[in-house]
């Protein structure tokens, strides 16, 4: 159904959950994928094993870290001799209750979270988008969250910053397009994913998945096709939009 023969993608956290999926589902397509990862090298090797090794490749970059997000760009671009689609999918949450925490403890986790989730995305934005300037060509897909629009209320810097990505995703879009670069958003709701095992063990869990008529929650792959419908020639019109993955468990007007 997808064609991305040729092309060259960046998967920012694909060692595992939706990043992992968005990653088979582009090889499978025919892109040349670059594995992003953190920490977990192990799964990292683990998901390049399953793309099939060549002519794929991985790299670790602390997305709080400026000079090595630019590292990972740059090597993706070293690598593969060009850059076609960024996906920013690396992203992480705390709990953070402004109840129950210090005022240490609180801005500790803003720091942490924004870093990731916002500043990691912006400053591969940036430098992806230096490349597919001159390329003048280019899709840059964030993965947003649900929480942007209902609130995260024990993890408000996890809500604010993917709602600052939503803003983000909108302005790049508005100012990249005369180069043909392309940028959109996929906002998911709860999804079967190691980061969301423990909310949805047990009865919150069952909670959840009340809250979609559909009684589930997303798996990684319908996040997956989103992004990568997104990313997809012929989808160029759908740049600066944001599109729901939530099993109808959240109507935005």
């Amino acid at each position: 159904m997808f064609d991305f023969s040729d092309q060259v993608a960046l998967v920012t956290g694909s060692s595992r959950g939706i990043g992992r999926e968005i990653a088979i589902m582009l090889a499978q397509a025919g892109a040349k994928v670059m594995v992003h990862y953190g920490r977990n090298r192990v799964k990292a090797e683990q998901v390049l094993a399953a793309l099939g090794g060549e002519p794929h490749r991985m790299v670790q970059a602390d997305m709080g870290d400026a000079d090595a997000v630019r590292a990972m760009v740059d090597e993706t671009v070293e690598q593969f001799g060009r850059l076609d689609i960024l996906i920013n999918n690396a992203g992480i949450y705390e709990s953070h209750p402004i109840a129950e925490v210090s005022y240490a403890q609180w801005q500790a986790s803003w720091q942490r979270v924004m870093e990731v989730n916002l500043l990691g995305a912006a400053n591969a934005s940036y430098c992806a988008a230096q490349q597919m300037m001159q390329q003048k060509s280019g899709r840059i897909i964030n993965i947003s969250s649900r929480g942007a629009f209902r609130g995260e209320p024990e993890g408000p810097a996890y809500g604010a910053s993917k709602a600052a990505l939503n803003a983000m995703g909108g302005s790049l879009a508005k100012y990249l397009a005369p180069y043909n670069i392309y940028v959109a958003t996929v906002a998911p709701g709860f999804v079967e994913t190691e980061m969301a095992a423990e909310s949805l063990a047990g009865e919150s869990g069952q909670q959840i998945r009340a809250q979609s008529p559909l009684n589930r929650v997303a798996r990684p792959e319908e996040v997956a096709y989103a992004a990568l419908f997104l990313a997809s020639a012929g989808a160029e019109f759908t740049t600066g939009t944001i599109i729901d993955v939530n099993g109808a468990s959240y109507l935005r007007q």
